[in-house]
């Protein structure tokens, strides 16, 4: 019989915690409880610093992951692109046709998107984004509308009334979310309450919705509800995504497609 007269130090229980969080996809404090053999109070004041820290995402009764991207600014997320984001991307980009109206979200994934789109493609591209409207000004072909408002300046992105009535003023053909995180039963969260609404509006009035996705960000939450799971008509992501895990968003109608590399 383990012996619980000594639980662990604090810093390493919670250091335990994370692994198993990121192990699990989610803890539960009843269970947290009875595995360091401390009462689930102890287990909630754990949850609650690494919460504040910025490493968990709290729900009642546990905790879920947050997405690795968590509390970085655009600049620092812009420097560390990795391979596999450009993967997803350029497959992305393959689903853009000549003559669509396409909506292009806050994110380094979709400014990837936007780098990764045919030389002479030739559509009309509207996004709230200054960063990303750069990168379509490099296109011949492309007429780009861009949002006003409030500069969201750790996203580089337009926020405010003036970007949402734009947004609700216009049919897109397809829209590139920006994803800080989805979760199948939680949907697409994000970490600032100033994005929620533009990103509801794009949502609204886009007629194909794409969510690009790295594996950190699937089954993560952000404190912030954008829009349920079903409302993401494609998704695509990394190649070595379990099964399992792929299969709950099929499971609500999500076409998904795995990039190969």
């Amino acid at each position: 019989m383990q012996s619980q007269e000594a639980p662990e130090l604090p810093h390493l229980r919670r250091q335990k915690i994370l692994l198993l969080l990121e192990r699990d996809g989610k803890v539960m404090a009843a269970d947290l409880g009875q595995r360091f053999g401390v009462s689930e109070d102890t287990i909630r004041r754990d949850l609650a610093e690494l919460a504040s820290a910025g490493l968990l995402h709290r729900v009642h009764g546990g905790a879920l992951p947050r997405s690795a991207d968590t509390g970085k600014d655009f600049f620092t997320r812009a420097i560390e692109v990795s391979e596999a984001k450009q993967a997803l991307a350029h497959l992305a980009a393959q689903r853009v046709r000549d003559g669509q109206i396409v909506v292009f979200d806050s994110g380094t994934t979709t400014l990837q998107i936007a780098l990764s789109l045919p030389a002479e493609i030739a559509i009309t591209a509207v996004t709230h984004s200054p960063m990303i409207a750069m990168a379509l000004a490099r296109y011949s072909n492309i007429d780009i509308i861009i949002a006003g408002g409030q500069l969201n300046t750790a996203a580089m992105v337009a926020t405010g009334h003036e970007a949402v009535r734009m947004f609700e003023s216009i049919n897109a053909d397809l829209l590139f979310t920006g994803v800080c995180a989805i979760h199948p039963e939680l949907g697409l969260t994000t970490a600032h309450f100033n994005e929620v609404a533009v990103k509801q509006a794009m949502l609204r009035g886009a007629s194909q919705v794409v969510a690009v996705v790295t594996a950190d960000k699937l089954g993560a939450v952000e404190p912030f509800a954008v829009a349920p799971c079903h409302r993401v008509d494609v998704l695509i992501t990394e190649r070595h995504i379990p099964s399992g895990d792929i299969g709950v968003y099929r499971q609500q109608g999500i076409e998904v497609q795995q990039a190969r590399a």
